[in-house]
């Protein structure tokens, strides 16, 4: 068996979320034994929207790979065919920015990477979040793929449990991303595929998911319109999962959460 240690990071928000996994990454690596990390960027913009080009490599400098979702092209979108390691849903128009799936190397393994965005209770995905990750995979498994992970980034937890049983023992770990609040459910499903409906968010602590409280409860009293600021007080709570796999047996082993806290600068 070749034990291969991955942690994957839920979603980063804004400057205080990239902070965070530039702070606490390199020592992660260490202290776990860790051979790739895997990031979620797609809100690490500024504003919170969006990646940006700056933003992605920062992610890159302590991460082997970035998945984004839903505001992949809220930002910047002109880097994202020059960068292979960061993939935008595989299921959106073919003519769309950037990458739907990719591989890299790590402690000699190839892992391929894709990410498919839900349907339900979210607009923008032309296209079936099942059919275009089964062809993810396909095409990972026949470009050299040891191990493959699947970014289902998702509003219904129904949607995302369905992508897990779906993909069960063709790819090793099926991730859910996208509502930034951390779900229970970790575990391993038949043909040894990690899984877990969310893995939480990487952003300020007190806010309503990553954003300023006050402005968010607004909206919901109709206080208000128009896009959401920011959340910018308060420490950051980091939220990753930490996925150990037998990269011989191409099956996952365990999945169980990384939960920590980073005190952001300002």
């Amino acid at each position: 068996m070749t034990s291969f240690r991955l942690l994957f990071v839920g979603d980063v928000i804004g400057e205080a979320g990239v902070e965070a996994v530039l702070g606490l990454v390199p020592d992660l690596r260490e202290r776990l034994g860790l051979h790739a990390v895997v990031v979620n960027g797609e809100n690490s913009a500024p504003g919170g929207r969006g990646i940006t080009e700056s933003g992605a490599a920062a992610l890159l400098s302590v991460a082997d790979f970035v998945t984004l979702g839903n505001h992949a092209f809220d930002a910047e979108t002109g880097f994202l065919d020059r960068e292979p390691r960061v993939v935008r849903p595989a299921n959106l128009c073919e003519d769309s920015p950037g990458f739907g799936r990719g591989t890299f190397e790590a402690n000699g393994v190839t892992v391929g990477v894709t990410n498919a965005l839900g349907r339900v209770f979210l607009d923008g995905a032309p296209r079936s979040p099942f059919r275009a990750a089964e062809r993810a995979v396909e095409e990972l498994e026949a470009s050299g793929a040891d191990l493959i992970l699947v970014d289902m980034h998702a509003e219904a937890t129904s949607e995302k449990e369905a992508m897990g049983y779906h993909l069960a023992g063709r790819a090793q770990a099926v991730l859910g991303t996208h509502t930034h609040v951390p779900t229970a459910d970790a575990r391993v499903l038949p043909g040894g595929t990690a899984y877990v409906t969310d893995v939480g968010m990487t952003g300020r602590a007190g806010s309503v998911i990553g954003f300023d409280r006050e402005d968010f409860l607004g909206l919901f009293l109709g206080e208000r319109r128009g896009k959401l600021p920011i959340a910018t007080r308060g420490a950051v709570i980091f939220r990753a999962v930490l996925v150990k796999l037998d990269a011989e047996g191409r099956q996952a082993r365990s999945i169980e959460r990384v939960h920590l806290e980073w005190t952001a600068r300002g």
